[in-house]
C-alpha cells in the first residue's frame, strides 16, 4: 500500500527520491519502496528524511510510534489512547487502506476524517472497487437521540449540523458498487471504526465531546472478547438504520 502523506510532503517540498534518499543515507530505490509499497524505514533512517522534510516522522510512518500508551489488560488490546485526540486521523485512515473484507464506520458526525483526510471518500472507493464491503451509518440529524447528545456535550445544535455535515460527505458513495450509506437514531455509547479484524473504539462520556474521550484499538484474536461485542453492536445499529436515498 502506497504511502501518500508521504508522497504529498515529498511533492510540497520539491523532493526527489534520488535527493530525500540522498539526505537520509539510503538508496533512491528504498524511497521508491516506502512511497510504493509503504514500506517503514529504520527509525534513524526516518529522522533524518522527516526532518529534511520538515514533518513529523510518527506522521509519515505511524509504525515507529512507541507504544508506551499502551495497557495490555486483553490480548486484544492494542494500544489505549487518553483522549481521541492524541491519535493521528494516519491510524484510522491506514486501516482503512489496509482492509481487504470489510469496513465499518458507526459514528454521529465524525467530521473530522473528512477535514484531516480530504481523500477519505477516494480510499473508501479504492476498497470497495477491490471487493472491500463498506458500511456507514451516520447520525440522523432529526433524531431526538442527536439533539440530546448535543445538549449533553453543550454544544447546542452544533451536533445536529456536523450530522448533516457528515452526510453530505458521504452522499458522493451512496451510488458506488460495494459501499452502502445508512443514518440512525440510537443512543451512540461509542463511536466505531473497523478495519476487517481491527477496531478503534471512540468511547462517549456524558459532556464530553468525542474528540476529549478515550480510544482503545483491538484486534481480534478469537470467536469471542471486545472485539466481537462491539462487532455485534454494530450489527444491532445496522439491522435499525435508514438506508441514505440516490440524490
Amino acid at each position: 500500500m502506497s504511502n501518500e502523506r508521504l508522497r504529498a510532503s515529498m511533492a510540497a517540498g520539491g523532493w526527489t527520491c534520488s535527493a530525500l534518499g540522498k539526505r537520509a543515507g539510503v538508496d533512491p530505490k528504498s524511497v521508491e519502496r516506502w512511497l510504493n509499497l509503504g514500506r517503514t524505514p529504520r527509525r534513524a533512517t526516518a529522522t533524518l528524511a522527516a526532518e529534511a522534510l520538515g514533518e513529523d516522522m510518527f506522521t509519515l510512518w505511524p509504525a515507529l510510534r512507541p507504544e508506551r500508551n499502551a495497557r495490555v489488560v486483553s490480548p486484544e488490546l492494542v494500544a489505549f489512547y487518553d483522549q481521541r485526540a492524541d491519535v493521528p486521523v494516519s491510524t484510522f485512515t491506514d486501516l482503512f487502506a489496509q482492509a481487504g473484507k470489510q469496513i465499518d464506520i458507526l459514528v454521529y458526525a465524525a467530521v473530522f476524517l473528512h477535514e484531516a483526510y480530504p481523500r477519505l471518500n477516494e480510499l473508501l472507493r479504492e476498497r470497495a472497487a477491490d471487493g472491500c464491503t463498506v458500511r456507514i451509518a451516520i447520525g440522523d440529524p432529526e433524531s431526538e437521540n442527536v439533539r440530546q447528545r448535543g445538549r449533553e456535550e453543550q454544544f447546542g445544535h452544533g451536533i445536529e449540523t456536523r450530522c448533516s455535515l457528515a452526510l453530505m460527505h458521504y452522499q458522493p458513495l451512496v451510488r458506488v458498487p460495494g459501499i452502502e450509506v445508512r443514518t440512525h437514531g440510537t443512543t451512540l455509547y461509542n463511536s466505531l471504526y473497523r478495519a476487517d479484524d481491527q477496531l478503534l473504539v471512540n468511547a462517549h462520556a456524558w459532556g464530553v465531546n468525542a474528540y476529549a474521550a478515550p480510544i482503545w484499538h483491538l484486534r481480534r484474536s478469537g470467536e469471542g472478547g471486545p472485539f466481537r461485542t462491539y462487532a455485534q453492536s454494530f450489527e444491532a445499529v445496522w439491522a435499525t438504520a435508514t438506508p441514505v436515498p440516490e440524490e
